[in-house]
């Protein structure tokens, strides 16, 4: 127990692991991929698989540490948020309560995933008695929102998120409503950054599926580029003002666009991160 356990959700974007998987694979003790049985997402669309990525699999997972958990996450009687919360309880119950379960999804890049790993296990008492002591660890998002011929938009402003827990009673997403513990780590996120097919099809068969106006946030995608996004605000997907403005980053791989970001510029200062830990201290103080 007391390991480092990474699982990963597999679904219509299964290509993204390609990018994620390679990026925890030293660091992790053991790698659990989620995928549906009946290959479908949490609004029952069907997905179809390449055999060419089980290959790819195999020949990468050098170290034996991958392993596939196939089941039947889908419930018609669940919403879409139901569903992924079944999923990723299921998934956390196979990986093991006692260790570091982190859940990542397919196109969430961990820039220096073994600075993360080192502050879990610097955290080590909150597996002694992980009910008891429920912790979130989270870090941050860098949100890609668009690919132009020279590089890419992304939000300016870096979003925190919860990638670990010691006990998943997960409530919504990754969420379980308990204590967070923030860390000074980025997470580069995949989450826009994609054809107009590919954004359709994640906006109809993701947790969030019925809270999305997927025709009015495509019209707005549409028009902006790197010669005008500075003209315009307020892009999130849900509640636009969270993502007030868009910056813009050259490069042509996914390689370049990450060495050109400036990691020490986006990540919220000590003090902020500071203030933000003691304030969860504090609130779960009495609790």
């Amino acid at each position: 127990m007391k390991e480092i356990q990474v699982g990963f959700l597999m679904s219509y974007d299964y290509k993204l692991l390609k990018n994620s998987i390679p990026l925890v694979y030293r660091e992790a003790n053991a790698i659990t991929i989620a995928l549906d049985d009946n290959l479908r997402t949490w609004t029952g669309g069907k997905f179809e698989v390449d055999d060419n990525f089980f290959h790819w699999l195999k020949s990468f997972d050098t170290e034996n540490k991958i392993s596939i958990y196939r089941d039947d996450f889908y419930d018609s009687s669940l919403t879409a948020m139901e569903n992924e919360v079944k999923e990723r309880k299921m998934l956390a119950s196979k990986m093991g309560i006692g260790n570091w379960i982190i859940q990542l999804d397919s196109d969430e890049y961990f820039v220096d995933f073994k600075k993360f790993t080192k502050e879990l296990r610097l955290r080590n008492k909150y597996l002694n008695h992980p009910k008891e002591n429920q912790i979130q660890i989270a870090g941050y998002y860098i949100n890609l929102y668009k690919y132009t011929d020279e590089g890419i938009l992304y939000v300016s402003k870096p979003r925190n998120q919860k990638f670990a827990t010691n006990y998943p009673s997960y409530v919504t997403g990754r969420n379980t409503n308990k204590q967070v513990i923030y860390i000074p780590v980025i997470v580069i996120h995949e989450c826009l950054s994609r054809s107009e097919e590919e954004i359709r099809t994640k906006f109809t068969n993701w947790g969030h599926s019925h809270q999305v106006d997927i025709d009015g946030f495509l019209e707005k995608w549409r028009k902006i580029d790197h010669s005008n996004y500075d003209q315009f605000e307020d892009f999130f997907y849900l509640e636009p003002e969270k993502w007030k403005r868009l910056n813009y980053v050259k490069g042509k791989t996914f390689t370049d666009i990450s060495d050109n970001l400036n990691y020490a510029a986006l990540m919220p200062s000590k003090t902020h991160i500071m203030s933000k830990n003691f304030g969860q201290w504090f609130k779960f103080l009495f609790k």
